[in-house]
């Protein structure tokens, strides 16, 4: 495994175990964030898992009086030791929850602005956008962009479309888009510049509750399609 660490500022440190986006290396990432949740070590703050690395916020305080670590050591290199020492135990066995969610989507109309031009762009029809959209398992590689964005790799390349050139100001809660081979779910109400293909009426973010996100990093997503009318029973039943 290629190991690289690097300081965020005085407070908070990046672990990279790979390169691009591949899912072997995100099991990594979670396996070791798994880790340092059930050993976190004094002055820990969070971990943010990412695609194929994970941040850990501390105090730098904390740590500098912290009795672990030799005598002498900066924050980051007691840090820097205490996450080598980890990754020593990460192995190929995964150490964290598998969860599976299913997300309703209507494509198409007016909830799904660019679904032909995705269809276009891509030689397809409508219908089979939607078939090859909804027939793949997709996993949520990190949450950010916006509070509970997910970040989703494991699209047919079949229907991977750039980004529109020009982001609109208000994409509505629920958006499901698409841009270059991602797919991902506006969580709430803001700009964006993704491809948008249907719309789901589940709540990706419920800031009443802790956890405020639905999804996670680590998360495998599939995508049903429903009829407008399901659409409409759903979103009047989560009311």
């Amino acid at each position: 495994m290629q190991v690289t660490m690097k300081p965020l500022g005085d407070s908070a440190l990046m672990v990279h175990l790979g390169e691009g986006m591949d899912p072997s290396i995100h099991a990594k990432v979670k396996n070791l964030s798994a880790l340092l949740q059930a050993q976190p070590f004094e002055g820990f703050i969070e971990t943010v898992p990412a695609y194929n690395n994970i941040t850990i916020h501390y105090n730098p305080y904390t740590v500098r009086l912290a009795q672990f670590g030799e005598e002498g050591l900066t924050s980051f290199q007691k840090v820097s030791a205490y996450m080598d020492s980890l990754i020593q135990q990460v192995g190929g066995e995964q150490s964290f929850e598998d969860r599976t969610i299913t997300i309703p989507v209507y494509y198409g109309d007016e909830f799904g602005p660019d679904l032909a031009y995705v269809a276009e762009s891509n030689g397809l029809s409508i219908e089979e956008v939607i078939r090859i959209h909804s027939e793949n398992e997709y996993l949520v590689y990190m949450i950010g962009f916006a509070p509970g964005f997910p970040f989703m790799g494991g699209m047919n390349e079949a229907i991977a479309t750039p980004r529109r050139e020009t982001p609109r100001l208000s994409i509505p809660s629920g958006s499901v888009g698409i841009a270059g081979k991602q797919t991902g779910v506006y969580p709430m109400e803001t700009p964006g510049g993704w491809q948008i293909i249907g719309r789901t009426p589940k709540k990706l973010f419920l800031p009443d509750l802790s956890p405020p996100s639905l999804l996670r990093s680590g998360d495998k997503i599939k995508f049903v399609p429903i009829t407008i009318e399901e659409y409409q029973n759903m979103e009047e039943a989560m009311e």
